[in-house]
């Protein structure tokens, strides 16, 4: 396993980010023993800044110590999902609607072109590049609207749980449709200053999501 990745100043930040991607996308998937020194080889750096980057991720509970093992990936069940897509539902939802009253027009229409950048490549049949893109609507919304502790809690919260590539929801043609069509409900919301309908529609969506996963990996 490579990465493209280029240290930053912080070696511990970096070995830190090219985990926290691996785990999250799945490429580290839940149970995968993490080897300090294995992981500094393949990262160019030493066990230092890999050990401080494990025990950020044991406090993110992305991983756990269990003794004569060592550091373990967290294998995460039904349960956990549930969770995961109620919890986005609430912190995204509070972001739409307090969006609603924040956002302006700039701001909306960066929004725009990224929903309609979106469409274009779904309509190409580029569906490989909407999760990204999916992210950062949601989490653009998210700053608007808590720019103080909701942007950082919901990437908390997208951080927390492994969505592997090939799992990704907009992989699915009409699936992808109707969750464009759910991110224009949002947009429209947003649009007219209704808070109130902007949080409804973000949850419905993400909701939608949670249900399409929970079928497709039963």
């Amino acid at each position: 396993m490579t990465s493209d990745h280029r240290p930053p100043m912080s070696k511990a930040d970096y070995v830190y980010r090219v985990l926290l991607e691996e785990i999250r996308t799945a490429r580290i998937p839940g149970g995968t023993a993490l080897r300090a020194g294995a992981v500094a080889r393949r990262l160019g750096v030493s066990v230092t800044p890999v050990r401080e980057a494990l025990r950020r991720l044991e406090r993110d509970r992305l991983i756990s110590y269990e003794a004569h093992h060592g550091a373990t990936v967290v294998d995460l069940g039904d349960d956990a999902l549930e969770e995961f897509y109620g919890l986005r539902a609430v912190v995204e939802g509070f972001g739409a609607r307090l969006a609603a009253a924040r956002i302006t027009a700039e701001e909306l229409a960066g929004l725009r072109d990224l929903h309609a950048s979106m469409t274009r490549d779904a309509d190409a049949g580029r569906h490989d590049r909407l999760a990204g893109q999916s992210r950062d609507f949601h989490l653009r919304i998210t700053d608007i609207g808590g720019p103080a502790f909701l942007g950082r809690q919901a990437r908390a919260v997208r951080d927390s749980f492994p969505v592997p590539a090939g799992a990704s929801q907009w992989l699915d043609p009409d699936q992808a449709r109707r969750q464009l069509a759910a991110h224009a409900d949002v947009l429209a919301a947003l649009e007219r200053g209704d808070g109130e309908a902007a949080e409804q529609a973000m949850i419905d969506h993400v909701r939608e999501a949670g249900e399409y996963r929970r079928r497709t990996t039963t």
